[in-house]
């Protein structure tokens, strides 16, 4: 699944977590984490700052697919709005993130979490990015 970032290393914060990229196309992309112990919250179920995490960092990579092979696009967030509407202890994750529109330098982008088992809606998101300078094309920078 990785493969998906083209020989580009993963970042030591998804090395940490253990999310991977399992799909990543122009406006839209896909991460899954398989919950162990790390994520869980003292009341045992999966800890807000990851599903927060997820949502942030699937919707970073629906604005920022680059066809062109050994170029990068980037974004930073500028805002990100979540609601968490259930709960998982177990199981594995999907985090689903689509880019909605935009301008050049300023788009929006919604993001949900299912399990993958049960389709339970576990949060969503609604956020807005910046591109990075170069980002803003979709033939993406060196990086």
């Amino acid at each position: 699944m990785d493969d998906l970032l083209k020989g580009e290393p993963s970042s030591g914060f998804q090395t940490l977590l253990g999310y991977v990229l399992s799909r990543w196309e122009e406006g839209e992309a896909e991460l899954q984490l398989t919950v162990d112990h790390r994520h869980l919250n003292r009341a045992g179920v999966v800890h807000g700052g990851v599903l927060a995490t997820l949502l942030d960092t699937v919707s970073g990579f629906s604005a920022t697919y680059c066809p062109v092979p050994g170029r990068v696009r980037r974004v930073v967030t500028l805002s990100l709005s979540t609601s968490f509407l259930g709960q998982a202890r177990t199981g594995t994750l999907v985090a689903t993130g689509r880019l909605r529109g935009g301008g050049r330098k300023i788009i929006g982008v919604a993001a949900e979490i299912r399990h993958r088992d049960t389709g339970a809606l576990i949060a969503t998101s609604e956020g807005m990015f910046k591109y990075r300078p170069g980002s803003e094309n979709r033939e993406g920078t060196e990086p």
